[in-house]
């Protein structure tokens, strides 16, 4: 299968790339995204031969179907990482916590977030490539809090890669900066910046698609990649667990095959999100997919009506930061789906210089068939982690935003998924505060929450708190690409 561009091609590129291509070199045309240019049929019939499979043959097969230039030592080799996880034979635990709703689990693995869920593979793939191809990379890598650790423990000493993540000080849980700041690799930097995820992000799509840096790392022998879900490489693997989760649920026969269901997902930078539209439009019953948001709510906004506007949005550091985003990468790959590369380019255009765009009455009506959206507040998102907690389910704020869209936005009461997106380790301050214990600091809410709850703490997480600090460099915008030089 070859891949096109949401904006089109400006005749410097090839109009199609491979799979590889596109994995390793992700900036495509007039700043655009590089997306397949079909998607594989996942119907009932594709999920009729998975009802008794593991994940990993769902996932292999799933793969396959996209023909992707992969082999296949090396796709099993990728996928060996699941087995890694907690529990090798179910990397997504499932769990029931309402008559009608359940919770995917998508923070099994090393990092406790579901990133790890397509960055621990993605990660063989790549080097994999970089090595047999004998070219160096740098990986650069924009955070919010997850996605950072997981790229950086997914490429720690890994031959020809090198690895630059930035994260924006502050906006982080200490837990997830400890993550970053404590990995002690040469291969790895890590840099915080004066500013919040939208600036770490610009930065990276800009020196992306800088011709000027490029040529800078070419005369170091070195090429440049991504490992954020601006990379196609990051969604493929996040459609196979909305397929995994729906066949749990009738696996269990809490739904026939062929039921439609709702998938509920925090907003955040909409791959999580792209990769349920993506699994619906490939045949997954799907009802609708149901976004939560916190009070950065531009993506409910779109939703609800169709108007994309950041004119006079400032950021607000919330309880849920890994959602504390204005740019969401991802929903242009939903406008190219619906609209095509010439009105996407046109749309995202206007964001860049006018920070706005429209919908039309008829597009806003086609993105409303896939989606509904909903905002949440920090105290409502601390009342759901206190209400589960007291039921016995111990759950982190992004996953707390989800129940406000299970119990507003269905139009029929249908079976629910919602995807959990990290483990309360990672925010246990406000895990803490909701259920109502006075301490201050990560490691003694940490502690509190354990011995209250009696709920075990991951010994990666608790590691993090003897190691010391590797990275401390923290910088001006301004001054990230000079920061990624020196590295070099």
């Amino acid at each position: 299968m070859q891949f096109i561009q949401t904006r089109g091609n400006d005749n410097t590129r090839p109009k199609s790339v491979s799979f590889s291509e596109a994995i390793l070199n992700p900036s495509a045309s007039f700043g655009g995204l590089y997306v397949p240019e079909s998607l594989p049929d996942m119907g009932i019939v594709f999920l009729s031969e998975y009802l008794n499979s593991d994940y990993k043959h769902l996932a292999f097969d799933l793969l396959q179907k996209f023909e992707i230039d992969i082999d296949d030592d090396l796709l099993w080799e990728a996928l060996d990482r699941y087995d890694h996880f907690d529990d090798s034979n179910n990397p997504v635990p499932v769990v029931k916590i309402e008559e009608d709703a359940w919770v995917s689990e998508l923070y099994h693995g090393p990092t406790r977030a579901f990133k790890d869920m397509a960055l621990q593979p993605f990660g063989v793939i790549l080097s994999a490539l970089a090595q047999r191809r004998e070219e160096e990379y740098l990986i650069m890598a924009a955070t919010s809090g997850d996605t950072g650790p997981a790229t950086l423990e997914t490429f720690k000493n890994k031959p020809n890669i090198r690895v630059a993540c930035l994260y924006p000080d502050g906006g982080t849980s200490d837990v997830q900066r400890l993550q970053m700041v404590t990995e002690e690799a040469e291969n790895l930097k890590v840099v915080g910046i004066h500013g919040n995820f939208d600036d770490a992000q610009q930065a990276l799509k800009s020196l992306l698609g800088s011709e000027e840096f490029k040529q800078e790392l070419s005369e170091k022998g070195i090429q440049l990649s991504a490992a954020n879900s601006v990379n196609f490489g990051r969604i493929i693997f996040q459609i196979i667990y909305h397929i995994h989760s729906y066949l749990e649920l009738v696996r269990r026969g809490e739904i026939g095959l062929g039921d439609e269901a709702y998938l509920v997902v925090p907003s955040g930078n909409f791959g999580n999100a792209l990769g349920a539209y993506y699994a619906k439009k490939s045949g997954l019953p799907i009802r609708k997919i149901l976004i939560a948001s916190n009070a950065n709510n531009i993506l409910t906004d779109l939703i609800n009506t169709g108007v994309y506007d950041i004119r006079d949005r400032k950021l607000i550091l919330t309880e849920s930061p890994a959602m504390d985003i204005l740019k969401s990468s991802n929903v242009e790959r939903v406008l190219f789906d619906k609209f095509g590369a010439e009105r996407t380019r046109e749309m995202m255009e206007a964001l860049n210089d006018e920070l706005v765009y429209h919908l039309t009455e008829a597009e806003l009506k086609s993105l409303q068939e896939d989606f509904a959206a909903i905002e949440n507040t920090d105290a409502e998102g601390e009342a759901v982690i206190a209400e589960y907690a007291a039921r016995g389910y111990l759950m982190d704020p992004h996953t707390a935003t989800c129940l406000k869209a299970y119990r507003s936005l269905r139009e029929e009461p249908l079976p629910t998924l919602m995807c959990s997106t990290a483990e309360w380790t990672k925010f246990s301050p406000t895990v803490a505060r909701a259920i109502g214990l006075d301490v201050e600091g990560d490691e003694a809410a940490l502690a509190a929450v354990s011995q209250t709850l009696n709920a075990p703490i991951p010994r990666q997480i608790q590691a993090l708190f003897e190691k010391g600090i590797a990275h401390g460099t923290v910088v001006e915008k301004t001054q990230i690409k000079q920061e990624m030089l020196a590295f070099l």
